[in-house]
Order: structure tokens, then sequence, then C-alpha cells
């Protein structure tokens, strides 16, 4: 009887012991560090934006205990292909945890991510849907290019005499928090009347980026599939200023100069840094009344200025969605964790009357970090 009372005793030390040990020990070891090298084409506008959310969801990071911190670099400027390739190989060198790069121009970083593969870290691209052949991604954070083009072309309609919210056509009612993306334009527009389709006419120029770059073609080629299928709707020319304001402003002097008034309605900018440039210009010569600028991006500057009327309606690309789920995702894959292939922030129209859903509070789902150090490996 005493040996069996003993063994029972014993039992119940070892099991409480055991118990005890696993509530004390964490499930895993969180590294002392984790380091993001965040390679973005440049660290103004919009880039601004998504490294501040970077930022922004590190330090959400770091009040739960994970240490994260972000590294920055970047190049001269969006031409500086080079520039942006010896980054990436910096971040490889210095063995940063994980590279999230937002590239210039696709073809020109693969030679960098392959040799990040071959070193064992991962890879996030923000800014992009569309996987890129032959090197490994863990993650893909952005849009649809072509898609944002599409959206932009049909905030132009609108305004311009189609159906929506914008202009002078038939006004249609909108729920708070409605996503106008490119399926609520498309459901618009396939009910679009003969009689409203002639109502559509304008004559516009085109900012586009770098001229055959794979981000310019695809937006031009998302904007042109919608407004080329309009008669009424003319565009007087193309000018590339990649995705420069000061180059904007330029691109933008020529068109009207060349456009005296009374022939030219739109400037759509397929930036809101080039965008923005073209405010600037049209403002400048005495002829907003008359211009009417619309672009892409969305930063909290552009969202102002919509607000005061300054620019018709942008294209939402997600820059804080860009740094915020970046982080997040780092993190995970930092830790052992899988984390979406496909992130579409999906791109909808930003426009007076929506503003405030965009900027100054941006809509993020708050990051469950606690969650995620638990599922540490």
């Amino acid at each position: 009887m005493r040996v069996a009372k003993s063994a029972l005793c014993l039992l119940f030390v070892l099991v409480l012991g055991s118990l005890v040990f696993s509530l004390a020990a964490p499930a895993a070891d969180l590294p002392k560090k984790i380091v993001i090298g965040w390679a973005p084409p440049d660290i103004t506008g919009v880039f601004k934006t998504a490294t501040d959310y970077f930022e922004k969801a590190a330090a959400d990071a770091r009040k739960h205990g994970i240490n994260v911190s972000v590294i920055t670099q970047s190049p001269a400027s969006h031409t500086a292909f080079a520039d942006q390739v010896s980054i990436i190989e910096d971040y490889i060198q210095r063995r940063v945890d994980v590279i999230a790069i937002s590239p210039i121009e696709v073809e020109v970083i693969k030679p960098a991510v392959k040799k990040a593969n071959k070193a064992g870290i991962p890879v996030i691209i923000v800014n992009l849907l569309e996987p890129i052949e032959g090197i490994d991604v863990a993650s893909y954070i952005g849009f649809d290019n072509t898609v944002a083009g599409e959206i932009s072309a049909y905030a132009v309609l609108d305004y311009f005499g189609g159906p929506g919210v914008l202009g002078t056509g038939r006004k249609v009612d909108v729920k708070p928090g409605t996503y106008l993306d490119l399926k609520w334009w498309q459901d618009l527009y396939s009910k679009i009347t003969p009689q409203e389709k002639a109502n559509i006419k304008a004559r516009g120029a085109i900012i586009e980026g770098i001229a055959g770059g794979f981000f310019s073609v695809a937006r031009l080629r998302g904007f042109h599939s919608v407004i080329d299928n309009y008669p009424g709707i003319k565009i007087v020319g193309t000018l590339p200023a990649d995705w420069n304001r000061e180059k904007g402003i330029r691109a933008a002097e020529d068109f009207l100069a060349s456009n005296p008034p009374g022939t030219l309605d739109f400037i759509w900018a397929a930036s809101n840094e080039m965008g923005l440039g073209a405010m600037l210009a049209v403002e400048a010569a005495g002829r907003q009344k008359e211009v009417k600028v619309f672009t892409n991006d969305g930063t909290p500057e552009s969202v102002d200025r919509i607000r005061e009327g300054r620019l018709i309606a942008e294209t939402w690309h997600g820059f804080p969605e860009w740094g915020w789920y970046g982080t997040k995702f780092a993190v995970m894959l930092a830790l052992g964790q899988e984390v979406p292939k496909i992130f579409d922030v999906r791109p909808r129209t930003e426009y007076k009357d929506n503003a405030d859903d965009f900027y100054p509070v941006p809509k993020l789902e708050p990051i469950d970090w606690e969650a995620i150090k638990a599922r540490a490996k």
C-alpha cells in the first residue's frame, strides 16, 4: 500500500512539474532581432507612405515583444536601375532576415533576387501581383496594374457624362464603405444605355511612367482597354515622365502648350507624383476650370488635393497596406510561418465623398502579434 502511495505521489510530482514547465516555457525562442531590408524605388511621395507603414507595423510588433527593425534604402531616381540591384545585394551581404522590394523594373532585379534565394533569405515583392518567372518570391503584396488603369478610365468616363458618382451623368447611390473597384464599375457600365454612351465626350492627354516599362505598359493597357470603347473620348497624346513630379509638370506644360484653351478637357497621369505635377502646371496656366486631372496611387497629399477639388479622382494602390502587411508577413517568414502567396489590396476609386476612408487614418486590420508569437517555430 505504501509503495502504491509513493508511486502515486511521484506521478503527481512529475505531472505537476511537467505542467509548470510547459506553462513557463515559450512555444519557441524568438530571435533577438528581426531585420527587414526594404528596397523601394524612392522614399518620397507614395513610397514614403509605404515606408511609414513598414515602420508603424514594426513599432506595433515591438510593443508585443517582437524586436523588429526596418532598414530602408532607395536609388537616387526611378531610372537608377543598378542602384536598386546594389541595395538588394547589400542586404544579402548584411544577412537581413527578409528582403522586401518594390521593383523599379521587374527584369532588372531578377539576378539579385536569385542571389537572395541562394542565400536563403525570403523575398517579398510589393506593387505587383503577377508572379515573376525564374525567381522564388514568398509573397506578392499589391495590385494588378492593368486593373488599376481600367478603374482610372471608368472614373474619366463617369466625370464626362457617364453614370457614376463624379460628373454630370446619371448619379448612383453608394453606401458608405462601398469599394468602387473594377467589379463595381464593370457592373455599372454593363447596363449603360446607348444614349448614356453617346453623352460621354472629352479630349484628354496621358502622362505615363517610364516608356516601355512594365508598370507603365500595364497601366496604359488597362486604361486603353476601357477608354477606347467610347468614341466620344479622344486621346490627343501620351508623354512619359518617369514617375517624377517635376517631369510631370513639364509633360503637362507641353500638352497645355500644344492644346490651347477649349481643346483639352483632362489629363490622366499614371501615378500621383506625376499627377500632382500636372495639377500644378494646370493651375499655373490658369486652366484648372477647364482641364481636370485624374491620377493613380493614393497618399495623404493627393487625398487632401481631392478633398480640395484640385484633383478629381485617383485610383487607390494601397501604400499603407504594402508596409503594414509587408512587415507582418516578413515577421511571419522570419519565424518560420507560411504567408499568403498573393495579397491583393484591390485598387478602387478615391473621390471627394469617400476620401475619409483612406486618410488621415487608413482602414487597416489590427495585427495579432500574440498569435504570431505563439506560432513561432
